[in-house]
């Protein structure tokens, strides 16, 4: 225990003496005061990015009235960061986790913190970025509750005639304008903090309150950009846009009452919210349309992806996956209904060789399944469709061959677990998302599902979820 207390004050007094212009030209320093708990690791995790809630610092068996030194890579600021506690309350070796969000900027930030009251952390006297948000955040949400009064009454009361009604719209207009001129002097006055990109999320757009349901949220989406700036690039490392974004989605997805007009609508409410976009940063278009891919790709929405292919040829456009979606799109004109998929070539967990184009099955149907051992929505289908598999009769039971992308020491592990409960599949394993077999099929994500005749092997039906499969053998 002495020789573990000994090298955690080795390594944290190492990191104060970090050269101080080092520090401030390349990283930013998170001094931590654990108090509360006997122990906790701490891990620092952007909140955006492609190193999104992945560790890019962390102190381990950090003790209660110990000071933790972590550095932060200037790659990663400005930004909005989560710190992860995972803390030991006594002797057992459970662990139980808390989070605090915070943002980085110009200043190296020391905090005092129990991991078990997080809302009570303190920060250094003279700290900007996060007092200043927390002081924004509770003028803005007294401001808000106000009008979120009002409005619910206003798209609810019926007497729209009425004196009463009347006032209340004239009492909600005047608060909304007061509340977005607010939102534009703490803007100014803190513009020089990174914090400042987010009040513009909470800015109100007009909303009207005649008309049906249905035309309240249409004249709520058709302003809903009208407070943002997108020339202003910092708001995108910031996780409140991806919140503001969600909004906006589910604001369509209250308008689609048929899975039809939901595949029309998301896709147009992609084609709206990036020619807004467009007309600012690149990285803030590049951004948009980024956006838009994940939550296509997620659901599997072909009409979606579509959509983003114009953007995909813009110089302008500084996405970051590009090369993704141009993937994605060709696989969707290659792979199609009626077409033979590309050959695949593997050898079986025995060491026997399997080629697809010879394969003789003793079904008419072949279910390739491409999936990954550590993926939960493959391993939630694989849980539905192994037991509904099981309970068809022989004769009408496509063949499944499962085709794993696993690639790392501990997936490849769980994969091999896996499949001693899966002894009816026939089991492959290309290496990893880069693979050729990956590549060939044009693979960015898992799990996805082919269904093939057995004897030509052609494709019969490319389902997107286990209900859609469940269709295609019926």
């Amino acid at each position: 225990m002495k020789s573990t207390k000994l090298a955690s004050i080795i390594i944290f007094g190492w990191m104060v003496l970090l050269p101080v212009c080092a520090r401030s030209q390349e990283s930013r320093v998170l001094i931590v005061h654990l108090r509360g708990v006997p122990e906790s690791k701490i891990s620092v995790m952007p909140l955006t990015g492609p190193k999104a809630f992945k560790p890019v610092a962390d102190a381990s068996a950090v003790n209660s009235g110990a000071t933790a030194f972590l550095v932060v890579p200037m790659e990663y600021l400005p930004g909005e960061f989560m710190l992860q506690f995972d803390s030991k309350n006594g002797e057992s070796a459970k662990t139980s986790p808390s989070q605090k969000n915070i943002f980085i900027n110009n200043q190296d930030l020391e905090l005092w913190i129990n991991p078990s009251y997080t809302d009570s952390t303190r920060f250094q006297e003279g700290e900007l970025e996060n007092n200043a948000f927390a002081q924004f955040s509770k003028q803005n949400e007294k401001k808000k509750q106000q009008l979120v009064v009002l409005n619910d009454f206003l798209m609810n009361y019926e007497a729209k005639q009425s004196g009463f009604y009347q006032q209340a719209l004239k009492e909600y207009e005047q608060q909304r304008v007061a509340h977005n001129q607010s939102l534009r002097s703490a803007e100014k006055r803190d513009q020089k903090l990174f914090v400042s990109s987010i009040y513009q999320l909470n800015y109100i757009p007009t909303t009207p309150f005649t008309g049906s349901e249905q035309d309240k949220i249409k004249g709520v989406i058709q302003h809903y950009f009208d407070g943002m700036n997108f020339r202003d690039t910092l708001v995108i490392k910031t996780a409140q846009i991806i919140k503001w974004m969600d909004a906006y989605v589910n604001l369509h997805g209250r308008l689609s009452t048929t899975m039809a007009l939901r595949d029309s609508l998301f896709p147009a409410a992609a084609r709206s919210a990036i020619e807004k976009a467009r007309t600012g940063h690149p990285l803030m278009y590049g951004w948009m349309v980024d956006y838009f891919y994940r939550g296509f790709e997620s659901n599997n929405l072909l009409a979606g992806l579509k959509v983003l292919e114009q953007y995909t040829s813009d110089p302008n456009c500084l996405t970051a996956k590009r090369i993704q979606i141009e993937k994605r799109l060709k696989g969707m004109k290659s792979l199609t209904v009626g077409t033979i998929p590309p050959n695949i070539i593997l050898n079986d967990p025995t060491g026997n060789r399997f080629d697809l184009s010879k394969a003789q099955m003793g079904s008419n149907l072949i279910l390739l399944l491409f999936y990954s051992a550590d993926c939960g929505h493959c391993t939630d289908l694989i849980k539905e469709l192994k037991p509904w598999l099981d309970g068809l009769p022989a004769s009408g039971r496509p063949e499944v061959v499962a085709i794993s992308l696993d690639d790392t020491e501990i997936d490849i592990k769980r994969w091999s677990q896996l499949i001693t409960g899966l002894p009816d599949w026939k089991h492959l394993r290309a290496n990893g998302i880069s693979s050729p077999v990956a590549n060939d099929y044009f693979l960015l994500s898992t799990p996805v599902m082919i269904l093939l005749d057995s004897k030509t092997k052609e494709i019969l039906a490319l389902p997107s979820s286990f209900n859609e499969l469940k269709n295609n053998i019926k």
